[in-house]
């Protein structure tokens, strides 16, 4: 597991960390988005349930989360209960609570914490000055002198969606792909929440909004609620209702097991295992400041 350095710079959360700023010049490439989008989201590597996975988290603790010390399955529980205070209606939002980090997972299987966690932003367009560090984590990216990435719209059409913007790679991505590979039945609002809640530049700082259509207009305020920002007057949810109270999981797990088998049943294909070498190979090429283009 690769080192992370914890930075205190205030209650932002998108200011909250970076990982080793060197390594982390790789995440921004776009040939290492290509390749994880190929290795991971195949979901044909192995099968899993939902509350398993969920389980699993307690291996982990995320490095790049200055809030907690604990295992990131109390988070989880935490923050579903949470959303049940305050939307006790909409047990889909309840759910989402419960995994929207499960595609952490990946760094059960040796990915750095920079390739999992941390904040997501479009790859193939300029880079927004709302990308946390910025001025100083991109300087070696080829991307950002190639002609055809590194303007506004780059490879984009005005307004063409998110739906048609590659995000850079991260456990949002993976879950997201995970759960429609697998017809899970969580509303559109949920999905949004699930792969666009680490997308700070767009839901906290208004950028990207030249890519957005209607359809992402009208989920952004969900999006925001998530992350406790439309809304200031209600918990943020995934990020401060993290407290050193844990919670009751074994008295939780049979209701949220429920909400489990009504939007997302059975045994999942998740793309839960690794291709170490081809992965390796990559991370050299692109250590050599090699960048693939999209697809």
């Amino acid at each position: 597991m690769s080192a992370m350095r914890v930075i205190n710079m205030g209650p932002d959360p998108s200011l909250a960390y970076r990982p080793n700023l060197k390594t982390n010049e790789t995440k921004e490439k776009e040939g290492y988005r290509n390749f994880e989008n190929s290795v991971w989201t195949g979901c044909s590597h192995t099968k899993l349930g939902m509350m398993d996975a969920i389980m699993s988290l307690d291996q982990l603790v995320d490095e790049s989360d200055p809030d907690v010390d604990f295992p990131n399955s109390f988070h989880a529980f935490q923050t579903a209960e949470g959303i049940r205070q305050a939307h006790p209606d909409n047990d889909w939002f309840q759910l989402v609570g419960l995994i929207h980090d499960v595609g952490k997972t990946m760094a059960l299987w040796d990915v750095p914490q920079w390739a999992v966690v941390g904040d997501t932003f479009p790859v193939g367009c300029q880079y927004q000055n709302s990308i946390v560090f910025r001025d100083n984590s991109f300087m070696d990216n080829p991307d950002e002198k190639n002609s055809r990435y590194n303007t506004e719209f780059g490879i984009y059409e005005p307004n063409c969606g998110l739906d048609k913007v590659h995000m850079s790679w991260g456990h949002d991505e993976y879950l997201y792909r995970v759960l429609k590979f697998n017809n899970c039945c969580i509303p559109e609002e949920g999905l949004y929440m699930i792969r666009f809640h680490s997308f700070y530049p767009w839901h906290s700082h208004g950028d990207y909004m030249h890519l957005c259509n209607e359809k992402d207009l009208r989920m952004l305020p969900w999006v925001q609620e998530f992350n406790g920002i439309f809304y200031p007057l209600h918990s943020k949810f995934d990020l401060y209702t993290k407290t050193t109270e844990l919670p009751d999981v074994d008295k939780l797990k049979p209701y949220y097991q429920s909400l489990i088998d009504k939007y997302c049943p059975g045994i999942l294909k998740c793309p839960w295992s690794r291709q170490r070498v081809a992965l390796q190979a990559m991370r050299v090429q692109m250590s050599m400041g090699a960048g693939t283009p999209l697809t």
